[in-house]
């Protein structure tokens, strides 16, 4: 009995135990929480979340998503506080595509063959056209930005052009023969004065390639710029005194070489190119091919002197030809050779060999070739060997020479002239002694080791290479950009002058230069010539 009593106190005890334990044990509460107001597509909603939760985790909990461009205030990760305002800020952007008009310009151009203000369109203006691509940015549907971000011009605006007349304030001058010259696309004549201008051609397509007067001075030879596929120009002659003999010679794409054949009657001869989209815009044929016409516009088929052919170094560039006194004289320059071709002999005869220049570029340098007037010497510029460590394709020198056809053999008449001094024999002249005698013209460079990027002086020699002098421009003037056709000798001295005169390009304007007293006369003013020839 003892032992069942003691069992029982033992009991009450453990039971009283556990009351007591479960008296100090606190009632469970709630989880306690914050509020945040979250503010998206314009409505603004209360959420509970825990303390310690950040703005991106109170989003996903309330099942708001985020565009890609859509931001929050404050940023995602900022631990909320309670009652914190999040702005939810929807971003959107559209792209949109508008077409401007460019207005074209108005430009006045001085012309000496209309009287003085008297004004002509020369060009009608047309506007151009662009695209431009904006993108507009909306925050909450509200535009903020609209920037450009791509600019296509669809059609370049052509300018207006309107001819207005100026005093002419140039001094007329007698002049011997024929002096035709290119002028914004026109070719113009003038006749026994300077004051007597003459329109020959007046279409304003002439391209300046080939502008070349027969002998007689009744035809002139010239290509009109194309704007068919493929063709870079079409080549044609005109009759001076009868401009309704217009013949299209039906030969097209002439870069360097055409004129007329020497000896002969309505004979043209040329060189072809094909064109290209890559630079320079060509691939030389370096061919020579013939055709005779006649006023009817008959035009024979084509006769060929040189076939079409690789033309050696850099022959894609082209070779140049130049006649001599009759259809058999003909001379070539290539890049790295000058000779002689003609119908009969179908190796060509190489005069001189030139170390090609490298012009590291899309061009290749083809020197200047002439003919003496009594057929004898051919006149050339040689690539000199290197004065210093350049190598030899890159030696800044470059020398006149003189290539006797006869005997002898190629002399260098003067050193250091520059790449582009293009020699031009004057015609015969009869001396008060009676001696038959010529001059060589060419352009020296200022600074003959830069010669590619120099401006150049006339230069004046006899045909000896003695009494050497600069004409034209004189000391204290810019000097002259060079050009293959920078000028002309006149056919017979000027009325009241023993000695011949020079026709010369000079800053788009004609000037005659006396080649002994170096006298000079501006004859054109508008600045606007790039061809002349005078017969």
């Amino acid at each position: 009995m003892a032992e069942k009593r003691l069992y029982h106190s033992f009991f009450i005890v453990l039971m009283l135990l556990a009351l007591f334990l479960s008296a100090c044990t606190a009632t469970p509460t709630p989880e306690s929480k914050i509020n945040v107001r979250i503010l998206v597509d314009g409505n603004e909603q209360v959420f509970g979340v825990s303390p310690g939760s950040t703005v991106q985790e109170t989003l996903d909990a309330a099942g708001i998503t985020l565009g890609e461009l859509d931001r929050v205030d404050p940023v995602s990760y900022t631990v909320l506080a309670d009652q914190t305002l999040i702005t939810v800020i929807r971003v959107r952007e559209e792209f949109e595509v508008e077409q401007v008009v460019i207005p074209f310009e108005q430009q006045n151009q001085p012309s000496e063959f209309l009287s003085e203000g008297e004004q002509q369109p020369l060009q009608l203006g047309e506007n151009g056209l662009q695209e431009i691509t904006y993108r507009r940015i909306y925050e909450n549907d509200i535009e903020i930005s609209k920037n450009p971000i791509k600019v296509v011009t669809l059609k370049e605006p052509s300018p207006q052009i309107m001819l207005v007349g100026v005093k002419a304030v140039f001094t007329p001058l007698a002049l011997p023969g024929r002096l035709v010259y290119l002028s914004d696309g026109n070719a113009w004549m003038l006749e026994s004065s300077t004051a007597n201008r003459i329109p020959v051609v007046t279409t304003g397509d002439l391209d300046g390639r080939i502008f070349q007067l027969s002998d007689d001075g009744e035809w002139l030879l010239f290509t009109r710029a194309s704007e068919e596929e493929d063709v870079i120009n079409t080549l044609w002659a005109i009759n001076i005194d009868d401009p309704t003999l217009e013949i299209d010679l039906n030969v097209q794409n002439i870069i360097h070489f055409a004129d007329w054949v020497p000896a002969t009657e309505l004979q043209v001869a040329f060189s072809t190119v094909e064109s290209r989209q890559a630079a320079p815009g060509w691939q030389a044929n370096n061919d020579l091919r013939w055709r005779d016409f006649s006023l009817n516009a008959w035009v024979s088929s084509l006769k060929t002197i040189v076939d079409t052919n690789s033309g050696g170094i850099y022959g894609w560039w082209g070779v140049n030809y130049a006649y001599g006194l009759a259809p058999v004289d003909i001379a070539y320059a290539g890049p790295d050779q000058v000779g002689l071709v003609n119908q009969e002999i179908i190796t060509p005869t190489v005069l001189l060999e030139i170390t090609p220049f490298q012009t590291r570029g899309d061009w290749a340098w083809v020197p200047g070739v002439s003919w003496a007037p009594d057929g004898q010497v051919i006149f050339t510029v040689d690539h000199a060997p290197p004065s210093g460590v350049e190598s030899s394709e890159e030696s800044p020198n470059f020398d006149l020479m003189a290539i006797p056809l006869k005997a002898g053999n190629p002399l260098r008449l003067v050193q250091d002239v520059g790449m582009f001094a293009y020699p031009l024999p004057s015609p015969i002249l009869i001396k008060s002694s009676g001696e038959r005698s010529y001059q060589v013209a060419y352009l020296q460079a200022i600074i003959p080791t830069q010669s590619e990027s120099s401006r150049y002086r006339l230069v004046v020699l006899d045909r000896d290479g003695s009494n050497r002098h600069a004409i034209f421009p004189p000391p204290e003037a810019a000097g002259l950009d060079p050009q293959s056709d920078w000028g002309a000798w006149a056919p017979a001295p000027l009325p009241g002058m023993n000695s011949l005169a020079l026709a010369v390009l000079y800053q788009g304007n004609i000037w005659l230069v006396d080649s002994l007293s170096a006298e000079a006369w501006q004859i054109t003013g508008d600045g606007r010539i790039n061809r002349l020839a005078w017969k």
